[in-house]
């Protein structure tokens, strides 16, 4: 739900960056549960709400500010196979100098549609396309939200190693699950202007929007898998609903970089997930892959509801079409 993308520079190096923002789906593929991952968006489509996610991080500015978010989603199934969300995010900054000022404020709303093509059981494997809309001047613009409209069209896929032959029965917990999307700004640039403090003449500043490329993925231990689809190791039942994964959440700036350059940022985020049967909370660390994407480890953790179990015939059912898969890992 999805966060989405990391704000690494909202004063510096503003690439179209977006805030650490919830995610979406979670799904169940023949065996194969893929849990709501933290930082990227995954490959289900679902009834749910992620609240909240919740993280901190110093930016990538210089001098870097240490940013905080509170996010919401909730997305809703309007057929088995077709769902809409919606994501809000509130963001506090505050200075590592005391003697600067801090911001906080909404940042702009999203809306995502997305649409399972294909799905797998047999192989584990899901295949989905959204459409992300970051909706402008929806948000405060004193934390870094833009006045115009993005557009992110993106892939959607999930993995499970569950087909693996029985030599390799202790790799089948592993999943993978990835996401590609690109955004489009609505307007390539925005032109300011001002007066030169120490000549009085008029200044004149134009910076271009780049279009971004949004990749990452993430590679899951499932302890859930392993216990009923592969061996019972006898292990606290706490133990058996723990998901250990690692995420990587990047930005690539592609066209229309005059401005904001081709450096790729994002975070690599190593934690784990706790799946119970109506809900799961999940931990991560945030470690920036360069100075551009923070100066610091930073922390992200999300609960995240399953309203499709909470309640399948009534606020977790599709709008249209009747009771579909529980998305839940575990019997109720």
């Amino acid at each position: 739900m999805s966060y989405r993308h990391l704000r690494a520079g909202l004063l510096g190096f503003g690439a179209a960056f977006v805030p650490l923002a919830e995610s979406a789906a979670h799904e169940i593929v023949g065996n194969r549960f893929f849990p709501a991952t933290l930082s990227i968006d995954d490959p289900g489509v679902n009834d749910e709400l992620a609240l909240p996610t919740v993280d901190s991080f110093n930016t990538g500015d210089i001098p870097p500010v240490r940013q905080r978010d509170i996010s919401s989603e909730f997305s809703k199934r309007i057929t088995e196979d077709f769902a809409i969300s919606f994501g809000t995010t509130y963001t506090f900054l505050g200075p590592i100098d005391p003697t600067m000022p801090g911001a906080n404020g909404f940042q702009n709303l999203e809306t995502t549609l997305k649409y399972r093509v294909f799905k797998s059981p047999e192989h584990e494997f899901v295949l989905s396309v959204g459409l992300s809309a970051e909706w402008g001047g929806t948000g405060s613009s004193t934390v870094g939200a833009e006045a115009f409209d993005t557009y992110t069209p993106t892939i959607y896929f999930g993995k499970g190693l569950g087909d693996l032959p029985d030599t390799l029965s202790w790799i089948r917990p592993v999943a993978i699950t990835g996401q590609v999307g690109y955004a489009i700004p609505a307007r390539n640039f925005t032109t300011s202007f001002g007066i030169d403090p120490d000549s009085g003449l008029q200044t004149v500043d134009t910076e271009f929007h780049p279009q971004v490329l949004n990749w990452g993925g993430s590679i899951q231990y499932s302890m859930p898998y392993l216990k009923s689809a592969v061996v019972d190791l006898g292990l606290p039942d706490f133990i058996n609903h723990l998901i250990p994964l690692v995420e990587a959440n990047l930005q690539t700036p592609v066209a229309n970089t005059l401005t904001s350059g081709t450096l790729t940022t994002g975070t690599i985020n190593p934690g784990v997930i706790w799946a119970g049967t109506y809900f799961q909370v999940g931990i991560e660390a945030l470690i920036p892959i360069n100075r551009q994407s923070g100066s610091n480890v930073g922390v992200i953790a999300q609960l995240h509801y399953y309203l499709d179990d909470i309640d399948p015939n009534g606020i977790g059912k599709p709008l249209f079409g009747g009771s579909v898969q529980s998305a839940s890992p575990f019997p109720r």
